[in-house]
């Protein structure tokens, strides 16, 4: 896809979704970006934003959260959907963040990976929304599945996709195009049905020039 191409998508995107690009009416600080980042795999929003401020109450601190008691965490999180995972992942990273890190969230994309639970999906999120560094674009399933549509790329593995979408936008964009493409795919952009005939950007869309999503004759 060609430059032009990308810089109008990401245009369209910016004017029809612009609160995605609001992060400070979630996040507050970079540990609440990288556990809210941690809890949000496999669930949805709403799931995460209600347990913000609970969780938060009670677990304040890495030091807090990394002195939990599993089984309670466990209960805690219990909502957001694999819970077993997700608190072996938090309590291990909270506990590398006071043991290494001063209890500080690390700023670099090497550091972050080290925390369990972290990869470079969840740094680049965490990067960009903690301390505004264009390092990559987090590739979830919204962004693989947006990409494939588009026309972006024809590739399924996250690294060479988020290689694609990083050779079409400039790096001042990669962190709101993951937070735009997400929105898009929540709203409009569906994995069942894309609703291609709400599409703000069907005219530089790949499948909606498809027989599935062309109006009808």
């Amino acid at each position: 896809m060609d430059s032009v191409t990308c810089s109008a998508i990401f245009e369209v995107l910016h004017e029809t979704y612009p609160r995605a690009l609001d992060p400070e009416e979630f996040f507050s600080s970079p540990f609440q970006v990288l556990v809210l980042t941690i809890l949000s795999a496999q669930t949805t929003d709403a799931q995460v934003w209600a347990l913000k401020g609970p969780i938060f109450a009670r677990y304040p601190t890495p030091e807090a959260l990394a002195a939990a008691d599993p089984e309670e965490l466990e209960e805690f999180i219990r909502p957001t959907g694999y819970f077993h995972a997700k608190a072996r992942h938090l309590l291990g990273a909270s506990r590398l963040l006071v043991d290494e890190f001063g209890g500080e969230v690390p700023a670099t994309m090497d550091d972050l990976i080290r925390l369990p639970g972290v990869g470079r999906k969840t740094a680049n999120i965490v990067l960009y929304h903690a301390f505004g560094r264009n390092e990559g674009i987090a590739v979830d399933t919204h962004v693989l599945r947006l990409s494939r549509r588009i026309g972006y790329t024809d590739l399924s593995d996250p690294a060479r996709v988020e290689k694609d979408l990083m050779a079409c936008h400039p790096r001042e964009r990669w962190g709101a195009l993951t937070d735009l493409m997400i929105a898009h795919g929540r709203a409009v952009c569906t994995a069942r049905r894309p609703r291609c005939e709400d599409c703000p950007i069907s005219r530089f869309c790949r499948h909606f020039s498809t027989e599935r999503c062309a109006p009808p004759s």
